[in-house]
């Protein structure tokens, strides 16, 4: 129909940036956005992932070598971006991009500590501080990646869990800086998604026991195995990343967008306990769930 058409016309002409969009949840908002009309420019590292997004895409996904914490990186981007979106500026910007360090912490290196927090946290404000003033122009809207582990820590994703929890207070912070220009800021929190990130996260904490000492690891021997046959679990009983791209969707195109967006059974479920549960009996729970040494 022709109001379709026009809706699809409009859509062209809006642009949105997706971080960390090579694989996971960001691939998969990124080819959703595209089918919904909207012009979609995908954060990648490599060109080869770019190509790859493109095999399964319109002629408008365009993919924009980015990596978050190189500050040179982003630049490049936002200059692409700009040349792009002229005066229309930006319609969204999707911070998606992110990686998993496990572990107990009393064993996380350090410097994959600082990994976590310079991807997870200060790379997501870095792109924010530099498509701020094109989302300025275009009124655009930012969501945020979260996670549930933002709201409820687990043993051994303590560094992700900080990472998460830091980006629920910048989105809160965020929504309130920028609503005087209409920019509307909304944090997605799933839970167990089906992405690579697990299996990324597993070759992490199997490269973290290299690392450990033979004593580190007896210690925390029974928190590692009970963490992993629940994550295993989780994995399997994943839902698949197209309905984080939904929440994305409505974010970016609600009338009244939420300001949180909890993804998953698993999700609410922990998000319940959270608010229900004194912090004691909710420690007892967990301990039991994930069989945990006490």
């Amino acid at each position: 129909s022709s109001d379709l058409e026009s809706v699809m016309l409009q859509r062209a002409q809006q642009i949105i940036v997706i971080t960390g969009a090579s694989t996971g949840i960001g691939a998969a908002c990124a080819s959703h956005l595209d089918r919904l009309g909207f012009t979609v420019l995908a954060g990648v590292r490599r060109i080869a992932d770019g190509e790859t997004l493109k095999a399964g895409a319109s002629a408008r996904l365009q993919p924009v070598l980015l990596d978050v914490t190189d500050a040179a990186s982003i630049e490049q981007a936002r200059q692409t971006v700009a040349g792009l979106a002229g005066l229309r500026g930006l319609a969204g910007l999707v911070n998606n991009a992110g990686i998993a360090v496990a572990g107990p912490l009393e064993t996380v290196p350090i410097a994959g500590l600082r990994r976590q927090f310079e991807v997870n946290v200060i790379g997501q404000v870095a792109v924010t501080q530099a498509f701020l003033p094109l989302l300025r122009q275009g009124r655009g809207r930012i969501v945020n990646m979260g996670s549930i582990a933002g709201r409820a820590a687990m043993p051994v994703m303590g560094p992700y869990s900080a990472s998460k929890f830091a980006l629920e207070a910048l989105t809160d912070a965020l929504r309130l800086e920028v609503q005087q220009w209409g920019i509307q800021v909304s944090i997605v929190e799933p839970g167990a998604i089906a992405t690579p990130i697990w299996t990324k996260s597993g070759a992490k904490a199997e490269e973290l026991e290299t690392v450990t000492s033979e004593e580190l690891k007896s210690l925390y021997a029974g928190v590692i195995a009970g963490v992993r046959a629940r994550v295993a679990e989780a994995a399997a009983r994943a839902i698949p990343p197209d309905a984080v791209a939904q929440a994305v969707e409505h974010a970016l195109t609600a009338v009244r967008p939420r300001t949180r967006y909890l993804v998953g059974r698993d999700a609410k479920i922990r998000a319940l306990m959270i608010k229900l549960l004194p912090d004691r009996l909710s420690d007892r729970l967990m301990t039991w769930i994930l069989k945990q040494p006490h």
